[in-house]
């Protein structure tokens, strides 16, 4: 009696494997997706966030969904990524929504709703405020479905090749500088430049760039502004917390199984918090560097070489 009632459970335990296992597979299908950044690998940080959201959706899928992350110029240039995305030479981008081209513009709107405001703001305003809703509505205008992944925290004002001591100083100036705060101060007679990250430095170097304006004292190292910029100055109103975003192709995003819409959703909240984590973990010893650089240069006007005095002095 134990034996037959052994065996009836044992054949109610395969048959329920064979309809689950099929289940399993149709949910989490083989899918490889490209992603382009629109940032250099140098910049480990803000290129290294799409990264961490590849190899999360890998881990989460067992290596079913594949997500393979091109640095800016790999697929196309970095102010290229979101256009990549709209014409499928990349399924999704990691980028800001200021960095765009003439063809994806009408995204630009999108982070400046709450412009000059702290991460710890924008994102639940993103999240329960109805700002990504409320976003994806512009988005949908370039067929790109939209999710924050990362936040750059409060940014610097720029590196700047002659001192400003006064608004004057501003007009005429050439400045790399994205989105609306580009816009606002041309009304000082600024000239805003939209360049990627790593056309700057030549730029500079070169004095086809009088000033730019980049993330913070991490970036800006490594990106060696120090060098051919005198002067830096804080803050960034513009940017007081710059929320990146993965821009999905809308088409690609409908098609994906509730299964992986959850696990790139998922993934790309822990791309967003390992990116603000890391930026506020590095960024005060690059700037202590910063400061104890140009205090031991020869300079002119060294005490406004890196930053302004009264911020030097706190450190």
């Amino acid at each position: 009696m134990k034996r037959r009632q052994f065996l009836s459970a044992a054949s109610v335990g395969l048959a329920t494997a064979t309809v689950a296992s099929p289940a399993i597979a149709q949910s989490m299908p083989e899918t490889k997706w490209r992603l382009s950044s629109s940032f250099p690998k140098s910049l480990d940080t803000i290129y290294g966030a799409g990264e961490v959201f590849a190899k999360a959706v890998a881990e989460a899928t067992d290596n079913k969904f594949q997500i393979q992350v091109f640095a800016a110029g790999e697929i196309v240039p970095g102010l290229q990524a979101a256009d990549a995305v709209t014409t499928a030479p990349s399924r999704c981008a990691t980028r800001p929504p200021t960095i765009t081209s003439a063809r994806t513009r009408p995204t630009r709107l999108a982070p400046r709703f709450r412009s000059g405001s702290t991460a710890g703001c924008r994102t639940p305003g993103k999240h329960f405020g109805g700002g990504l809703d409320l976003m994806n509505e512009f988005y949908k205008k370039a067929n790109i479905f939209a999710l924050p992944c990362g936040n750059t925290g409060c940014q610097m004002g720029g590196w700047f090749r002659k001192e400003i001591k006064e608004p004057g100083d501003l007009n005429g100036l050439k400045m790399r500088i994205g989105g609306y705060a580009g816009r606002v101060l041309t009304k000082l007679g600024l000239v805003p430049q939209q360049l990627a990250g790593g056309d700057i430095y030549p730029a500079l170097e070169k004095g086809t760039l009088d000033a730019c304006e980049w993330v913070g004292p991490y970036d800006d190292e490594k990106l060696g502004f120090n060098k051919v910029a005198q002067y830096y100055y804080y803050p960034g109103w513009w940017e007081g917390g710059a929320m990146l975003h993965n821009f999905i192709n809308l088409d690609k995003w409908n098609a994906l199984s509730p299964t992986y819409k959850s696990v790139v959703k998922t993934a790309s909240m822990a791309a967003h918090e390992w990116m603000q984590a890391k930026y506020d973990a590095v960024n005060p010893a690059a700037l202590k560097r910063l400061v104890a650089a140009a205090h031991s240069s020869a300079v002119p006007a060294r005490r406004n070489g890196c930053l302004p005095e009264g911020l030097a002095r706190t450190l």
